[in-house]
């Protein structure tokens, strides 16, 4: 007779438990993966949007004092044929710009002329408007959710 009696049972115990493990681990893997996949859509639409204004600005330089002093205003008229002017086409360009920045969790930003562009905070944003100096913009966003915006994305041009 065989007197191993339940010994199978206790490798089943053991194997099912092993595999628990593993599958914890690779939930926390996946939940790791989708929050960085998250991060990277973040930084991806921040590096779109500062682009897209920098070539709305290059495409408007009769109207490229609006663009720092703003308002952001939307006009109707820079849809159609019958058009606007430039102050009004950079007035539209940020008002769209705005509403785009609004897509990134607590984004904000600003557009000026900055010497030292990799400064500021969303708060204090640093601008020091030193004539000659390249234009700057500066988007923050929350990333990680905890109220504060503590990512920035800049980038520096001149016309």
């Amino acid at each position: 007779m065989n007197n191993h009696n339940g010994f199978t049972l206790i490798e089943v115990l053991i194997a099912m438990l092993l595999l628990g493990v593993g599958l914890l681990g690779l939930a926390g893997l996946q939940a790791n993966s989708l929050s960085n996949t998250q991060l990277a859509y973040n930084r991806s639409m921040a590096t779109e949007l500062v682009y897209d204004m920098a070539d709305r600005m290059r495409a408007n330089i009769p109207g490229i004092a609006t663009y720092l002093i703003g308002p952001a205003a939307q006009i109707a008229n820079c849809k159609n044929t019958t058009g606007c002017s430039s102050a009004q086409m950079a007035q539209n360009d940020l008002f769209e710009w705005n509403t785009l920045i609004t897509t990134l969790p607590s984004g904000q930003s600003i557009i000026c002329i900055d010497s030292t562009p990799d400064d500021g905070t969303a708060a204090l944003p640093s601008c020091d408007g030193v004539v000659g100096s390249p234009y700057a913009i500066k988007i923050w966003w929350d990333d990680n959710h905890d109220g504060l915006t503590d990512l920035r994305f800049v980038t520096s041009f001149q016309l």
